[in-house]
């Protein structure tokens, strides 16, 4: 098998199907850190969800319900932006475990 030429290859950035994103999970790309998530320190404030630059934060009728780990790259921002509830904190950052 030969490789492709750059007339054969598709441009890059460019989507070719729209809402294919889902079929690729990125998740194993994560760094030594994933978020874990404590509910009952959480003030559903979904400041983890804005700031998620992958869209891992899982939130359904409002509220935060979990960590999408197929999709996030443990970057740590949902755990920086997280204010929590009574001064503790409902993301932090553990190392992964393999």
């Amino acid at each position: 098998m030969s490789a492709k030429g750059w007339r054969e290859l598709p441009p890059g950035a460019v989507i070719l199907d729209a809402g294919n994103a889902r079929e690729l999970r990125t998740g194993t790309w994560r760094t030594t850190s994933r978020p874990v998530w404590e509910e009952e320190n959480c003030s559903q404030c979904l400041l983890c969800w804005l700031y998620c630059p992958d869209m891992a934060v899982i939130v359904k009728d409002g509220k935060m319900v979990g960590i999408d780990y197929d999709y996030c790259k443990g970057c740590g921002i949902c755990a920086l932006e997280c204010p929590g509830k009574k001064g503790r904190k409902a993301i932090t950052m553990e190392e992964e475990r393999k």
